[in-house]
């Protein structure tokens, strides 16, 4: 029996800092992570979770620009929107990839609810960065005209935040473990899931975007996974990260992981939400979460780089 990974893909998979979001590039770099992914199908089953924080963003931003022509959509149906181009593009770069390879595997993107409280504090305190990245000027002119809340993002500059409340069950889920269980490689979760509220029985979509580090490690435990990896742009978690003083942790227990969380090492609007993950996962199940770059996937996955956080 082959493992069971959920693999969830950053933002840099889709779109590298500074290069125009156009569908072109996406197909390109989705192409390449493709082969990454296609590598761990020896050894593992794979389900694949992806961000969406920057397509949402640029989705907002076309809709600003087009809204005295067509009304603007709410937020869950833009984060179905990108559950749906995004799911297509790494479905089509990875069926071709694995056709390459000679592999003979169904793959389904799947539209995916995530059922969130309607008294989570994150619809009042918006913290979820989407979009592109602002100046502080700016960020404070968005602000004044479009009501915007802007954050200072890690360094990297402004961007909007939106209320990201915290997954809590996955209405899809028996679905993507019967397709898990008829060999399929599912990509679910898109963009965190698309955030609803259950009202006596019925579902309502609600103004936000979720984690998808989280709503990653919810599937992970819902589907009884052996290891949670999730994908980002460094090879290694680091404490004080871009300083003189980095030090690159291949190793981290739970307890330390919460310690340096709570010390502020890890920021909220890049590293925290991976931490928090990983966290969740390992101290639900006692297996572990790998965190690396996807270019080094196959080296972490044999114990050679990485970061693991174990029990």
């Amino acid at each position: 029996m082959k493992k069971l990974a959920v693999v969830a893909i950053g933002g840099n998979a889709v779109n590298r800092p500074g290069e125009e979001p156009t569908a072109e590039n996406m197909i390109r770099n989705l192409s390449e992570t493709a082969n990454y992914l296609a590598t761990m199908l020896e050894e593992y089953d794979i389900v694949i979770t992806h961000g969406n924080g920057p397509q949402v963003g640029n989705i907002l931003v076309q809709q600003d620009l087009a809204k005295h022509v067509i009304p603007p959509f709410p937020l869950d149906v833009n984060d179905a929107q990108t559950q749906g181009s995004l799911g297509y593009m790494i479905s089509l770069t990875l069926r071709n990839e694995l056709k390459k390879k000679g592999i003979n595997r169904e793959v389904v993107a799947l539209i995916t609810q995530i059922i969130v409280s309607k008294d989570d504090p994150g619809f009042s305190k918006p913290s979820k960065p989407v979009g592109p990245f602002y100046s502080k000027e700016e960020a404070e002119k968005l602000a004044a005209e479009k009501g915007w809340i802007m954050k200072e993002d890690a360094g990297r500059g402004w961007r909007r935040v939106v209320p990201s409340p915290q997954p809590l069950d996955i209405v899809e889920k028996d679905v993507i473990k019967m397709l898990v269980e008829q060999d399929v490689i599912v990509i679910a979760a898109g963009g965190g899931g698309i955030p609803v509220v259950e009202e006596n029985g019925f579902l309502r979509g609600v103004e936000a975007v979720i984690d998808k580090d989280r709503a990653s490690a919810l599937l992970a435990k819902e589907i009884n996974a052996d290891i949670l990896i999730i994908l980002t742009g460094v090879e290694k978690v680091c404490l004080n990260y871009k300083k003189p003083d980095q030090i690159e942790l291949d190793r981290l227990t739970v307890e330390e992981a919460k310690k340096y969380l709570a010390e502020g090492q890890f920021p909220s609007g890049s590293m925290g939400p991976k931490i928090e993950a990983a966290i969740d996962f390992v101290s639900a199940t006692g297996r572990e979460c790998l965190i690396t770059d996807m270019a080094v996937l196959d080296k972490a996955l044999r114990g050679e780089t990485g970061t693991r956080i174990v029990p």
